[in-house]
């Protein structure tokens, strides 16, 4: 498909990196395109040995043949950005859409320091929700007016619009997860915009007419970091006996753990639109298919843990990862 969205099915953390990465690879994507927060939400990509952490680079760089782009609805904080071009050594090939708002110091201050969301919300400290605050109140810096951002600036609109006009694979990066929408979630406890596949193609400038597949990701056993109802959870003690313990990309913080949620599945997938989901997580189902590559060699609890997502839903599972490395995925997305 020439344009592909991926966002989070559940409360984030639900392994969306590894699935971007798999399908700009898959796909052979020109560009990776992200929407989104901003540097609040984590993506976790393990290529081997090596694992990465990325915050604002999408996390698909991983596909050396794409160019990398930060749409205009994401808030861009230039310590973390300069941070990752370092370390992840794709200066050349990434791209900051000029209209991106900026997270200042004082941002990260008042997201520290203010007690509702330090502390009843359990935010990140980030500084991303005060910095939507100040763009939505029209004060806020954009892209363009940072210099060091300079050599970076460009019009992702434009470039995603004709790279899918011209019938390329562009891959739009979704982030968090759809229970911390603003507008779909357990607010008060969400982050600071809606997190669903459309508002991903606007956060890049893409319309509805020109997405052609949604991919929701979710976990099977979700997860999140943070306050905030929770139905499905488990306790402490009853996620450490199924050999599940989990730590915040961002935060650090231990991400709580629960049992698949059906409902919320399922008004998920009708929100973002989806047309086939990818789930992660399937070897704490049954170890027996850790790393398996083999839709034939998944085992018959697998198999009806599927179906039930199939049917829970109303979408089919078109990608089935088996463990955290890169490779450790089946992609049946051929067959739907």
């Amino acid at each position: 498909m020439p344009s592909t969205i991926i966002v989070g099915g559940f409360f984030g953390d639900e392994g969306k990196g590894k699935i971007v990465a798999h399908i700009a690879q898959q796909d052979k994507a020109t560009i990776i395109a992200r929407g989104g927060v901003g540097p609040n939400a984590g993506h976790t990509v393990e290529v081997g040995e090596k694992k990465y952490g990325v915050r604002m680079v999408p996390s698909g760089f991983i596909y050396p043949h794409a160019k990398l782009m930060i749409g205009s609805g994401v808030l861009v904080d230039p310590r973390v950005f300069a941070h990752e071009l370092e370390v992840l050594g794709c200066r050349d090939r990434t791209f900051v859409d000029s209209r991106c708002g900026i997270i200042e110091e004082e941002h990260i201050y008042k997201d520290k320091h203010d007690d509702h969301l330090s502390k009843t919300v359990g935010s990140t400290g980030s500084g991303c929700g005060p910095a939507n605050s100040d763009r939505v109140m029209r004060t806020a810096r954009l892209a363009k007016d940072v210099p060091e951002l300079a050599p970076y600036i460009i019009d992702v609109a434009q470039n995603v619009n004709d790279a899918i006009d011209a019938g390329e694979s562009v891959v739009i990066e979704g982030t968090q997860g759809f229970g911390i929408s603003l507008y779909y979630g357990n607010y008060p406890f969400v982050t600071s915009k809606d997190t669903s596949a459309s508002q991903m193609a606007a956060d890049v400038g893409v319309g509805p007419t020109k997405i052609d597949d949604v991919v929701v990701v979710f976990k099977a056993f979700p997860t999140r970091v943070g306050e905030g109802p929770f139905p499905t959870e488990l306790t402490h003690d009853q996620s450490i006996s199924m050999g599940i313990q989990e730590f915040g990309t961002v935060t650090h913080r231990e991400r709580r753990i629960g049992t698949w949620d059906g409902k919320m599945a399922r008004y998920s997938a009708m929100i973002n639109g989806c047309t086939a989901i990818a789930i992660t997580g399937v070897d704490h189902i049954d170890k027996d298919v850790f790393g398996v590559k083999e839709y034939g060699k998944l085992t018959p609890k697998v198999r009806e843990f599927l179906e039930q997502i199939e049917s829970d839903t109303g979408c089919p599972v078109g990608i089935i990862s088996t463990g955290p490395e890169q490779s450790q995925i089946i992609d049946i997305r051929s067959e739907l």
